[in-house]
């Protein structure tokens, strides 16, 4: 099999294989949310080959090629009504949490000052 027909199989592996719905199934509604899984994917071509002159078995080639792919759900896109968050699937730990809690305090804050200032 040559290199083209290869590739256009591994192409076509991709295309069906590498998304949410095969990894963690399609989007649902959970309650007023609608939750749309998120995947990362990964992939890694490699290919060699070469001639060359052996002293017992005359001229020779050879050639090899190889592939790998890492499929990962990461999340959920979440929506209701207008608003969006994205929700990870993995916690994390130290600088990288509290990073991530930044937003809901700075919301906190500006609907508190709102509050003081309709008041």
């Amino acid at each position: 099999m040559n290199f083209e027909e290869q590739l256009g199989k591994i192409t076509e592996f991709i295309r069906s294989e590498a998304n949410t719905k095969t990894v963690i199934g399609e989007q649902f509604q959970l309650g007023e949310f609608t939750c749309v899984p998120v995947i990362r994917v990964g992939l890694g071509f490699g290919s060699g080959g070469g001639t060359g002159d052996s002293p017992k078995t005359g001229k020779g080639k050879g050639g090899g090629a190889g592939a790998g792919m890492g499929i990962e759900p990461i999340g959920f896109l979440v929506t209701r009504g207008d608003q969006i968050s994205f929700v990870k699937t993995a916690k994390s730990g130290g600088l990288a949490e509290a990073f991530e809690k930044v937003p809901d305090l700075i919301d906190k804050m500006v609907k508190k000052d709102r509050q003081k200032a309709e008041a």
